[in-house]
């Protein structure tokens, strides 16, 4: 092994990625569980999980569940799709920012959301509905279910006072996931909450994110028309 910091995620990326690139791991190759190279690098397995993900947004190794990860024969370009903290999104675009708290329940999970979940039909899970405003202004209408497994149980006092979509970035690390893009009409509760006309042309955002335990939540993001999406390549 080299002689670089393998304490930092920054470290191990620069490990793994050397391996990659002097075929020690050649295309193809199953890489060691994030267990095991935590174990060798002496760090822990988040950070090992942060590097990981990193490769796997460069297109270079390809994650997948129970199968492992396998570094890509021919590595694939991909945008890259960062979870938003929706405070920062908004003051980044120069406006104040400020959210309420329209639902935070316990409901039984039905048959599609608790397929989503990964939990058993009828089981209690967290259900929790956000609106956000840049400027006093609806921007982003969120609905969001939430594995119980995957947070704390009081998981509503730690919030104090910052939205869900904030303390879980900051707090439960995440190893895949998925987003679907869809122009969507909005509902009559989506329009309401957006002050706009039901039926409205709106960016829909559907997003579920897992770790190694599971999913940790899925949520529909309904954004107010003229939102404007933007990443890197």
């Amino acid at each position: 092994m080299t002689s670089v910091d393998t304490k930092s995620w920054e470290g191990v990326k620069l490990e793994l990625l050397r391996r990659i690139q002097s075929r020690i791991w050649a295309p193809g190759t199953i890489i060691p569980p994030e267990t095991q190279l935590a174990e060798e690098f002496k760090c822990s397995r988040t950070t090992v999980n942060r590097a990981m993900r990193e490769l796997s947004t460069a297109g270079l190794i390809e994650r997948k569940r129970k199968a492992g990860t396998q570094v890509l024969a021919t590595p694939v370009r991909k945008a890259t799709f960062s979870i938003p903290i929706t405070r920062l999104e908004i003051q980044g675009r120069g406006h104040s920012y400020r959210f309420v708290q329209l639902e935070f329940s316990v409901q039984e999970a039905a048959g599609l959301v608790a397929s989503r979940l990964g939990v058993p039909p009828k089981s209690g899970v967290l259900h929790a509905r956000t609106l956000h405003f840049a400027d006093n202004v609806p921007f982003l209408y969120e609905d969001r279910w939430i594995n119980p497994r995957a947070v704390p149980k009081n998981i509503q006092a730690r919030l104090g006072d910052m939205s869900l979509n904030e303390w879980l970035v900051r707090n439960v690390p995440y190893s895949e996931g998925d987003i679907a893009f869809s122009a969507a009409n909005s509902t009559a509760l989506e329009a309401e909450h957006l002050g706009v006309s039901p039926g409205t042309a709106v960016l829909v955002v559907d997003r579920t994110t897992r770790n190694a335990a599971g999913v940790i939540t899925v949520v529909r993001l309904v954004y107010a028309p003229g939102y404007r999406l933007h990443t890197d390549i």
